[in-house]
């Protein structure tokens, strides 16, 4: 019978040196109760690989080795070759929604920005905590939906302009991260049972000016975790000033006298492309005697004018004209580029920051992971 050497090096590596005799020289290791270590944590164990028609004929129940024809593991269990699943592991993904915002109002009030929500930072829309990213599991399809932005109503409308879209990502076996649309901004237009407080939403709408005999009317409400509320409009005969749009940072200013400005409030500063950016600004609201406030940093729209697109700022109050309508929604995913699976639809921008890759999601569309 041949034998087989083992050979130190200087090095402090063994090597096994197999006689050159035809035939198969197998190495046995008796059976044991204790334990036999193979390498270290930082080491490896290479498997036999070849094709299928290179698997060994007569084969024992256990044997197992890599099959490059079908790039799987395999191990014969006694019968047959059956494949060693192997998934990749599931990784963290950072991601920010943001919703529509809102249209402004066509007197006073400015246009609530959209919710947002993010697991990136320290602080989410509204003032609350950050959130827990997504376990991001392979395979699994990510659907992003990118909320529209409001309409605003026409000059001479009674009525109010359009909540902002939702945005959201959603996902089997997860639940719906989803964000509310922003509130419009109060009308003021008709009769004093006219002047209207703002709409509820993600961000609240401003209030209009509260007409004769009402002097205040209230801006909408934000959504907890998402934004904040609108601010509060003042009134008193022909002399109405609007509240300014609720953002994802700060509430609406509220007008507190006819030559007083409600501004919109700023939107959230989040650095998940890299660079800090604000998002969600409010729109501005306006006073019947023709002085405009500021919008929100962040894609607030100034008096009649659009929130900007793909912030979720909402718009501008009209000022006895139309109104500006609310800016489109986003959505980002951030995740370690070694984990990263370049599998998207919906055209997203892709980016990189340190060792991270950035999807940046303008319309609908889809990761899978």
């Amino acid at each position: 019978m041949a034998s087989i050497n083992l050979k130190g090096s200087t090095s402090g590596e063994i090597t096994i040196s197999a006689p050159a005799v035809a035939g198969t020289n197998t190495l046995t290791i008796p059976a044991s109760t204790g334990t036999m270590i193979i390498n270290d944590g930082t080491g490896s164990i290479e498997v036999p690989a070849g094709t299928t028609a290179e698997r060994p004929s007569s084969p024992s129940q256990g044997d197992i080795r890599y099959n490059t024809t079908e790039s799987e593991f395999e191990i014969y269990n006694g019968t047959d070759w059956q494949i060693v699943t192997t998934n990749a592991y599931p990784y963290d993904m950072d991601f920010m929604v943001v919703a529509g915002g809102a249209s402004g109002g066509y007197r006073y009030g400015g246009g609530g920005a959209g919710g947002l929500r993010t697991s990136y930072g320290a602080t989410s829309g509204g003032g609350a905590s950050a959130e827990s990213a997504i376990e991001a599991s392979p395979s699994t399809v990510y659907t992003i939906t990118i909320g529209a932005g409001g309409s605003g109503a026409g000059a001479g409308s009674n009525t109010y302009g359009d909540n902002g879209g939702t945005s959201s990502i959603a996902a089997s076996g997860m639940t719906t991260i989803s964000t509310v649309g922003g509130g419009a901004g109060g009308s003021d237009y008709g009769s004093p049972t006219n002047y209207e407080p703002g709409v509820a939403g993600g961000c609240g709408g401003g209030g209009s000016g509260g007409g004769s005999g009402a002097a205040t009317t209230p801006g909408g409400a934000g959504t907890s975790g998402q934004g904040y509320a609108g601010g509060t409009g003042w009134g008193q005969a022909s002399n109405n000033a609007g509240g300014g749009g609720g953002g994802t940072g700060a509430a609406g200013t509220g007008a507190t006298s006819p030559s007083s400005l409600g501004h919109g409030g700023a939107g959230l500063s989040v650095s998940i492309t890299g660079s800090a950016v604000n998002y969600g600004g409010g729109g501005a609201g306006s006073t019947q005697s023709g002085l405009n406030a500021n919008a929100g940093a962040g894609g607030g729209g100034s008096v009649r004018g659009n929130g900007s697109a793909n912030t979720g700022g909402g718009g501008g109050s009209g000022r006895d004209s139309t109104p500006g309508n609310g800016g489109s929604g986003v959505v980002f995913l951030r995740m370690p580029t070694a984990s990263y699976s370049g599998t998207t639809t919906g055209s997203p921008t892709v980016t990189t920051d340190g060792t991270d890759t950035i999807l940046k999601f303008t319309s609908s569309g889809t990761y899978t992971a």
